[in-house]
């Protein structure tokens, strides 16, 4: 009974992964410029893989009864470096003046990066 209780919300977090996980991949292809994509990258992806391993992590303790340690590793690696090579992205992207798209109206970056070296 709590096995099948398990799996199925085991299933609810894939299939919640995989929707997420989609979205940020409509994101990637709708969205206009580089800072906004990698966004979209750094933020829904990394949430939908997370899902998406938080699932299967639950299925392997109701099928197997055992905590599988490699899935926690990922969990954590993936919460790790998915926002930060978005982030690290962006700010190539900055430094080598992407351009932005035409709605963009202020840039806070540039006064935060005045005292900086680059």
């Amino acid at each position: 009974m709590i096995n099948n209780i398990m799996i199925s919300i085991s299933l609810i977090f894939v299939i919640i992964g995989a929707l997420i996980s989609v979205v940020a991949a409509i994101g990637l292809i709708r969205l206009e410029d580089i800072y906004s994509r990698a966004h979209a990258a750094g933020k829904a992806a990394t949430l939908g893989a997370m899902s998406l391993l938080f699932g299967a992590f639950l299925y392997f303790i109701a099928t197997k009864g055992t905590v599988n340690m490699q899935i926690i590793i990922a969990i954590i690696f993936v919460l790790i470096t998915g926002p930060l090579s978005s982030h690290m992205i962006m700010k190539a992207a900055y430094n080598t003046k992407t351009p932005y798209t035409k709605k963009t109206k202020v840039d806070e970056i540039e006064k935060d990066l005045q005292d900086t070296k680059l």
